[in-house]
């Protein structure tokens, strides 16, 4: 019996994250694996790509309070962001 009881569960954007990790903000350089969401611990701006971005372009979400951002995201950009503590959560 295992003691994880949702494992047969198909993976959704809608479902709990099954893996966290600390982000570092870096402007040439993608997240590991793409996040299904993130959390910001300090309020600030945030400076991201999305998944979908078609030309690569980041976007950046002007003074996000504490919480999640529910924006599938591939980068964390250094520049602009000043939002922190920001963990990716993944499935």
């Amino acid at each position: 019996m295992s003691i994880d009881t949702y494992a047969a569960f198909a993976a959704s954007p809608s479902a709990p994250a099954r893996r966290l990790q600390a982000v570092t903000p870096a402007d040439g350089a993608d997240l590991p694996s793409l996040a299904k969401a993130l959390f910001i611990g300090a309020a600030g701006d945030l400076r991201i790509v999305p998944v979908a971005s078609l030309d690569g372009e980041a976007v950046t979400l002007k003074n996000h309070p504490i919480g999640y951002v529910a924006v599938q995201t591939r980068r964390v950009m250094a520049t602009g962001t000043t939002a922190a503590h920001i963990v990716a959560l993944f499935d």
